[in-house]
Parts: structure tokens; sequence; C-alpha cells
């Protein structure tokens, strides 16, 4: 386990050497703020409304912007060690592939992880500060939910992207198959159910729907930051044949987990397999 923490720990100081935590932070800070103040500014109101409307408006950012980032932060960590000609000297040391990927994977997730609590919590602060609807009170639970939920979608994308490094064998094409990826999970799956329920005239089994939601994990997680706000119901698109069900939050997370646990145990034993 030592070696893991090394390894990881190596992860974590070249993240802060190329400014990956400043980065993130920074953005998810910035934009986090701006959607509290602007976010109902479509209705005519400026300024921060009501929490319900905030983290809707931050899960819509978050579904789009953090498994991006997840996977161009970690598709190269197996294909680019490989194309450098590194990946051998790597092996060279006391340290199986199971353990220099999972070392791989525990430093990018503390960079990914540290980024959300920071950029977002940091946004929670300055709403509780300079909102006179807002307290920490009652910010506390839903951010502290939003930004647990946040964290594992990152990872899930996170294990998704050391999947696609130990599938390719160059740079270029591991990167075209992340983007394919965000873009089935992110735009292309919801966009094909929702023809499908508009090409049936809604005569398929809600049930059958509301599996298939639980598949993407980018539903899963909004339905997480979604699930204490009945009013956001009507407004959610898909996820709106939720808004009858009881569904457990604990049942929700759990299938996050398993997102992050099978992606990243396959990429775990593929590399294992690999002769080089």
């Amino acid at each position: 386990m030592r070696e893991v923490f090394i390894v990881a720990g190596k992860e974590f100081r070249d993240g802060m050497r190329n400014r990956w935590i400043l980065a993130i932070t920074l953005a998810f800070a910035l934009l986090a703020m701006g959607l509290a103040w602007f976010g109902a500014a479509a209705s005519g109101e400026v300024g921060f409304t009501r929490i319900s409307t905030t983290i809707v408006s931050l899960a819509s950012l978050a579904v789009f912007l953090i498994p991006l980032i997840a996977l161009m932060l970690a598709y190269d960590s197996i294909v680019g060690e490989d194309e450098q000609g590194t990946l051998l000297l790597l092996m060279t040391y006391p340290l199986s592939r199971t353990g220099l990927l999972a070392g791989k994977f525990l430093g990018h997730g503390a960079i990914l992880a540290l980024s959300t609590v920071l950029g977002f919590g940091i946004a929670a602060v300055l709403i509780g500060l300079l909102a006179e609807q807002a307290t920490f009170a009652n910010l506390a639970g839903p951010f502290s939910l939003f930004i647990a939920s946040a964290i594992l979608l990152g990872l899930t994308f996170l294990a998704l992207a050391y999947l696609v490094s130990v599938v390719t064998r160059e740079k270029a094409r591991a990167a075209g198959l992340a983007l394919l990826v965000w873009f089935l999970f992110v735009l292309v799956y919801d966009l094909v159910l929702l023809g499908v329920l508009v090409g049936t005239e809604g005569r398929v089994d809600g049930g059958v729907f509301r599996l298939l939601l639980l598949f993407n994990p980018t539903d899963v997680f909004r339905l997480v930051n979604l699930i204490g706000f009945e009013e956001t119901a009507t407004s959610s698109g898909l996820l709106s044949v939720f808004q009858d069900q009881d569904y457990p939050l604990s049942l929700l997370l759990g299938i996050l987990v398993a997102w992050i646990a099978v992606p990243l145990g396959a990429a775990a034993a593929l590399f294992a397999a690999r002769r080089t």
C-alpha cells in the first residue's frame, strides 16, 4: 500500500505543479456564484432566490462540466506513459500494475475532490455571507449533498477515463474516445430516450424509463440533487418520471459508487492482462 500512496502523491503533486487544482477550483467557484446570482434571470429576477433553484442550476452545470474535466484529467494516464516510454520503467519498480493504476486514480481523485470541495464550498460560504435570504444552516445540507455527489460523479468519469486509457494504444485515439464517452452519457443518452418517449407517444411503461435512467450516472447524479425539491420536478425533463417514486438516497449514491467500481475494476483487470 505504501507504494500506491507514493504514486498517488506524485500524481497529486503533478496536478499542483500544472495548476489543475487552482484552475478547476476557480472555475467551479466562479460559475457557481454566477449561477446562484443570475440563475433566475430568465424570470426577471437577479440575485439569490432560493436554494432549490441554485442547486438545480448547479447540478445542470456539473453534469456538463465535471465529467469533461475528469475525462481530460486522466484519459492519458496509462496510454500517455506508454507513448513516452516511461510505462516500462515504472513496471521495473516493485509495484504491481493494479497498484500503479490505483495510485494514479487516488492521486487524480484527490485533485478532483479537493477542487470540488474548495470551489463549491467557497461559493456556498459567499452565498451565506452575501445573500440575506440564505443562512448557513439552510445551505449546509443541500450543498453538502451536492458536493459529495459531485465528487462521486467526477470519480465515475475518472474511472471511465482510466478504462479508456487502458484499452487504447495511442494518446490521440484515447482523447477522441474520452470525448465520445462524454457525448454518450451527457448528451446522447437522454436525447435517445426522449426521442423514444415522444415517438411512442408515451405508450412505453414509465418503469422501463426509470430503470434505463438509472444506467446513466449523470441522471443518477441529478436525481440525487432533485430528490428533495418537489417544485423542480416538472422542469427536470426526463427525470420528471421519478416525481411520484420514492427512491432511497442511499440507493442512488450506491449506484454512483458502483459506476466507479465497475469501470475501474475492468480497467485494472485489462491492464493486468496486458503483455506490455
